[in-house]
């Protein structure tokens, strides 16, 4: 197979460029000049959830790293060197950690599935799953697996705002901050799960309080 077959491809590239340039003049001049947007967005692999297109943003207006079950542990370099790139060099002013529903890398762990590699990058949401299994383990199998979407973003957001690159950047008095979202591939439409942390100060009562609307089973 050769690149031939890719053709369809190459057609929409030249055809969106012509109706940017066309509907936008000397864009992708500017574009090349600099990128300087105010977001990061922290997202799943999934190939149903574009961040520009979700957000309406065009190229340039938002930072991107996605991967397998938008997890950031502070063991992964390759998440933290884009985090520190946007906070640091980017001067973004938000990082949305973005979920969704019906994610496979989440289903995948909580139904205990064996997907090969990914397993072990996924038992970072198993352990989202152990801790909080009283909050889950009572409820109908669709509403746990929602809310292990919800959980896992909260557990993500947190993790980003424990991160050295955030407090560094909060002690030093840079307003940036994170929010969590998860998106619905039924509907397209985001959710805001109102974990949005400004400052260190507020990082344990958001996430204390975040998990608290998830009651306990009996």
């Amino acid at each position: 197979m050769t690149s031939k077959h890719l053709s369809h491809l190459f057609d929409n590239n030249r055809a969106w460029a012509q109706r940017m340039e066309r509907e936008q003049p000397g864009f992708f001049n500017h574009l090349a000049q600099q990128q300087s947007p105010k977001y990061l967005w922290i997202g799943c692999s999934d190939s149903r959830v574009p961040a520009n297109q979700i957000t309406g943003l065009e190229p340039g207006e938002v930072f991107v790293h996605r991967n397998v079950a938008n997890v950031v542990v502070h063991s992964d370099l390759n998440a933290l060197s884009v985090i520190q790139y946007a906070v640091d060099a980017l001067k973004v002013e938000h990082i949305m950690v973005v979920g969704h529903y019906g994610c496979g890398g989440v289903l995948a762990a909580t139904r205990g599935t064996r997907i090969g590699l990914a397993d072990n990058w996924l038992r970072h949401v198993q352990d989202v799953r152990l801790r909080h299994r009283q909050r889950l383990n009572h409820l109908p199998q669709q509403q746990l697996e929602d809310a292990m979407c919800e959980m896992n973003v909260i557990e993500q957001v947190g993790n980003v705002a424990l991160s050295n690159v955030m407090q560094d950047a909060w002690s030093r008095g840079q307003k940036v901050a994170v929010h969590g979202w998860v998106y619905g591939l039924n509907d397209g439409i985001v959710k805001d799960m109102d974990v949005t942390m400004t400052g260190s100060h507020e990082v344990v009562d958001v996430f204390r309080r975040a998990f608290k609307r998830y009651p306990r089973g009996e």
